[in-house]
C-alpha cells in the first residue's frame, strides 16, 4: 500500500515530508517523489527505488507547503514518469487506490487536449482536477471526484493550498502549532504531532497553517472529532496492531475489494481482465491446466483445482514449482504460475521449462514489474499491497479472489455458467469482505481454544474438496509461525494411516461448513473423537447439530459452499496467530523463513 504525505505550515516542507515518508518505509515502496510550493511555482522531483535515492535529486527547496508520495505499482511499471507526484498545469496530486473507470476518462480528457505521460490511473485525477479548476480548488476536487469509480486517498497541491480526501483508502489529519499534516498512516506525522483526525469515506479537508476545515461531497462544512494517539512509535507502525500479521488479516476486507476493483459488474453478470490475453475462442479449447506454486501460493493453486473444475469443466493438475519442472508438460495447455513476489525461484524456473514445452502462461502475482511478469503471456495482479510479515495471509486471499474469478470467467465462456448464476455468484462473493469483517470482530472463541492448546506438540486439520487446501493452509500456517508439528489432511484419508497419531493430546481442527461433504465430515469428526481427541470445528453459523460432536465450535457467516473456504482461511490464520502469540514466537519474521524465496 502507498504512502501519503502532505504538510503546510512555518517550517521548510521538503524535509518534513522527506522525514514522514521514511517512517512508511515499512510498507513497501518502488519510487518516491514530492511536491514543493516554492512561492512561485510547484517544484516536482521523484526517482525510481528507495527514498535514500530521491534525496540525492532533491535541491535545497524553499516553500513551506507541500506533498509527498512512496509508490507501490499498480497501474503502470516502477519507474520515475510513472512516480507521484502527477501534475497538470498548477495542478499536483498524489492518490492510493485505484480508478476503475480511468480509461474512459482518459479517452474523454485525451480529446479535450490533455496530454498523458504515464501508464498510471492518477494522472487522469490530476487532468480531471485541472480540467475543473477555476478558482476555487475544494470546488474543483468535489467535481472531480464526482467522476471517478473506485478508491482514493489523496493529497492534492495548488499553488499554497492543500486538500485532502478519501474512499475507502485511509487518510488521517495531523494538528499541529501553526502547521498541519496529511498522512495515509499515523506513524508518518507521530514525531511532530499526537492529534489526529480521521477522514471519513466521502469527506473533503481543507489544510491551512492554522485550521483545518472539513466538507462533505455538497462542500458543507462538517465537524470532526480529534483523537490523541497514545502509541510509541514501533507500535504505531504496526497501526496499533501487536504483530505486523495481525494487521494484515485485518487488511484482508480491503484487500479483497482492491482485488475486486474494476473487475466485478454484478449486475451485467461480468467480469472484467485488463492483463488476460487469452480469447474466448483459446478458452473454449483448453483442455487441460496446471497451477504451479509454492508453500501458501500452492494451496491457493489447489483451491483453484477444485474451483476451475466445478465452474469451467476443465481438468487441473497442481504441482508444485520444484517438482513440475522434472515432469512433462503436454503442449498447448494453460499453466498458471501463482507467486506473490513474482520472484520465486522454483516457480519461474518451472515456468520456463513450461515455455519451452509450448504451454501458454498466465501469471497471478502481486508485484508489478517483477520477473515473472516478463515471462508469462497474461498476468492478473493481485493488488493486495504490500506484505511485512513473512506468513502470507492477505497475499493469499487475493490469490484466491483471483482464482475464483478466473475460473467463473472461463465457466461463463465455456457454457458452464448460466447469466443468472453468475448474477447471483458474484453479489455473494462481493459480500465475502463483510463477512470478514464479522469474523475479525468476534474472535474470543479463538483466543480461548489458542490459550487451551498452546502446549501441544502436534496439531491435524481437516477437511474435504474445496476445504482440504484450507486444511492445508491452516496446518502451514500453524507450523511456520508457532513451531508446532502440524498437517493437513484429506479428512477421509485419516482411516489410511494418521489415525494411529491421534490422541487425547492431539487436536484436531476440522473445516465443516455445510455442502456436499458436510456428512461424512461429521463421520470423520466422530472417528477421531473415538480415540479422545479434542475438536474444534469451523462451521456454518446456523448449524445447530455440530456442537453434539465436537469440543469447540468457531461459527463463520453462511454463504454459498463454494466461497465458504475463504472465511475458513480467516479462522485458520487467527488461530495460528494467537497460538503463535501465546507461546511468544517471534511472529513477523519465523525463524529460518524469508518473504520472498529467490533461490532454487
Amino acid at each position: 500500500m502507498c504512502g501519503i504525505v502532505g504538510y503546510k505550515g512555518k517550517r521548510q516542507a521538503a524535509a518534513i515530508i522527506i522525514d514522514s515518508l521514511k517512517r512508511l518505509e515499512y510498507r513497501g515502496y518502488d519510487s518516491a517523489g514530492i511536491a514543493i510550493f516554492n512561492g512561485k511555482a510547484i517544484e516536482v522531483h521523484k526517482e525510481k527505488g528507495r527514498i535514500i535515492d530521491l534525496e540525492k535529486v532533491i535541491p535545497d527547496i524553499s516553500g513551506t507547503v507541500g506533498i509527498g508520495h512512496t509508490r507501490w505499482a499498480t497501474h503502470g511499471r516502477p519507474n520515475k514518469i510513472n512516480a507521484h507526484p502527477h501534475t497538470s498545469g498548477d495542478i499536483a496530486v498524489v492518490h492510493n487506490g485505484i480508478i476503475e473507470n480511468y480509461q474512459q476518462l482518459k479517452e474523454r480528457l485525451s480529446q479535450s487536449g490533455y496530454n498523458f505521460v504515464s501508464e498510471t490511473d492518477t494522472e487522469v485525477l490530476a487532468h480531471l482536477i485541472n480540467y475543473y479548476h477555476k478558482s476555487d480548488l475544494i470546488e474543483a476536487v468535489l467535481s472531480a471526484l464526482k467522476e471517478i469509480k473506485g478508491s482514493y486517498a489523496i493529497a492534492v497541491l495548488c499553488g499554497n493550498e492543500l486538500v485532502a480526501a478519501r474512499k475507502d483508502s485511509p487518510l488521517i489529519i495531523g494538528l499541529g502549532e501553526g502547521e498541519n499534516f496529511v498522512a495515509s498512516d499515523i506513524p508518518a506525522i507521530l514525531k511532530y504531532t499526537r492529534k489526529v483526525i480521521f477522514l471519513n469515506d466521502l469527506e473533503v479537508a481543507y489544510v491551512d497553517q492554522d485550521r483545518v476545515t472539513f466538507f462533505d461531497t455538497e462542500k458543507r462544512e462538517i465537524e470532526k472529532k480529534v483523537n490523541t494517539i497514545e502509541w510509541n512509535l514501533e507500535a504505531a507502525e504496526k497501526s496499533g496492531y501487536e504483530h505486523f500479521m495481525l494487521k494484515e488479516i485485518h487488511e484482508q476486507p480491503r484487500a479483497l475489494h482492491d482485488t475486486f476493483a474494476g473487475r466485478i459488474y454484478e449486475l451485467e453478470g461480468n467480469i472484467v481482465f485488463d492483463g488476460l490475453k487469452l480469447t474466448e475462442s483459446r478458452i473454449k479449447d483448453i483442455s487441460r491446466i496446471s497451477i504451479i506454486a509454492c508453500g501458501t501460493s500452492y494451496n491457493a493453486g489447489f483451491l483453484g483445482k477444485y474451483l476451475f473444475e466445478q465452474l469451467s469443466g476443465i481438468h487441473v493438475d497442481v504441482e508444485i514449482a520444484s517438482e513440475f519442472r522434472y515432469a512433462h508438460s503436454s503442449p498447448g495447455s494453460l499453466v498458471i504460475a501463482i507467486s506473490q513476489s513474482g520472484e520465486t525461484a522454483d516457480t519461474l524456473a518451472a515456468l520456463r521449462e513450461a515455455k519451452s514445452s509450448g504451454c501458454r502462461t498466465l501469471a497471478i502475482t502481486n508485484v508489478t514489474g517483477s520477473t515473472i511478469t516478463r515471462e508469462v503471456e497474461s498476468v492478473i495482479y493481485t493488488r493486495s499491497g504490500p506484505e511485512i510479515g513473512v506468513a502470507a495471509t492477505k497475499t493469499f486471499i487475493s490469490q484466491l479472489a483471483v482464482l475464483y474469478l478466473l475460473a467463473l470467467y472461463f465457466g461463463k465462456i465455456r457454457g458452464k455458467i448460466s447469466q443468472d448464476r453468475m448474477k447471483r455468484m458474484l453479489v455473494s462473493l462481493k459480500h465475502i469482505p463483510a463477512q470478514i469483517t464479522r469474523l475479525l470482530n468476534d474472535k474470543e472463541m479463538i483466543i480461548k481454544f489458542a490459550s487451551v492448546f498452546k502446549s501441544s506438540n502436534d496439531f491435524f486439520f481437516i477437511g474435504r474438496t474445496l476445504n482440504y487446501p484450507i486444511a492445508l493452509e491452516g496446518a502451514l500456517k500453524l507450523k511456520e509461525i508457532s513451531y508446532i508439528h502440524a498437517e493437513g489432511y484429506a479428512a477421509g484419508e485419516l482411516k489410511h494411516g494418521p489415525l494411529a497419531l491421534i490422541t487425547q493430546n492431539t487436536p484436531v481442527v476440522a473445516i465443516a461448513t455445510k455442502g456436499l461433504t458436510y456428512d461424512k465430515v461429521v463421520n470423520n469428526i466422530k472417528e477421531v473423537k473415538a480415540r479422545e481427541a479434542p475438536v474444534l470445528a469451523i462451521a456454518d453459523e446456523k448449524d445447530s447439530e455440530i456442537e453434539k460432536y465436537v469440543d469447540s465450535v468457531i461459527r463463520v457467516p453462511t454463504t454459498e459452499e463454494i466461497f465458504s473456504p475463504v472465511l475458513s482461511t480467516v479462522v485458520v490464520q487467527l488461530l495460528s496467530y494467537y497460538i503463535a502469540k501465546a507461546r511468544n514466537c517471534p511472529i513477523d519474521q519465523p525463524r529460518n523463513l524469508a518473504k520472498s524465496v529467490t533461490v532454487e
